[in-house]
């Protein structure tokens, strides 16, 4: 977890990038947290989003409060953006379309009509970055949002409790 720049987009790709390196195409199962990442979650949403365990606790709340999609939406622009098969990238645009975007979608994401129509534009051909618009979108309301809720959750508290309480792993000496 260590990410250093502060420009929204930056913030975007850095969170990104960690979570390419630390995380198969598939998420795997979290492994616990230390103390110190969860105390770096509470520095900023950068740094949870560059954590895999951050992610998932943060993923757990969102699901409380029934915004889930959000992070769902994330992670897939995030996969979809690293798609090296070009025959490939339209069939799952049109499924992120379909799972995130629609208006019929259950699990539909809330984006602006500018980011929403230029989606629409793209879609005819889209590229990679058919959704960064849209990802940024949501990374932003996540963060200007659901993190400072998060941050104050019984979520995040039990997490960060647990931790304290417990006892030093060897402490060397008594």
């Amino acid at each position: 977890c260590r990410c250093s720049r502060t420009q929204r987009r930056g913030e975007l790709h850095r969170a990104s990038r960690a979570s390419r390196a630390s995380r198969p195409t598939h998420e795997a199962p979290t492994p616990k947290p230390t103390l110190e990442e969860v105390c770096l979650w509470g520095q900023s949403f950068d740094k949870l989003m560059c954590c895999p365990a951050g992610r998932n606790s943060f993923r757990q709340f969102l699901r409380t409060e029934f915004s889930e999609e959000n992070m769902l939406f994330w992670l897939a622009c995030d996969e979809f953006r690293r798609e090296a098969n070009k025959s490939t990238v339209e069939e799952r645009a049109r499924a992120i379309y379909e799972d995130y975007i629609s208006i019929l979608s259950p699990k539909e994401v809330s984006l602006d009509s500018r980011v929403r129509e230029a989606i629409n534009r793209n879609m005819q051909e889209p590229t990679l970055h058919t959704f960064d618009d849209a990802q940024l979108q949501i990374y932003t309301l996540m963060q200007r949002d659901s993190y400072p809720r998060y941050m104050n959750s019984p979520v995040y508290k039990n997490l960060f409790n647990a931790l304290t309480e417990q006892p030093p792993e060897s402490s060397g000496g008594d």
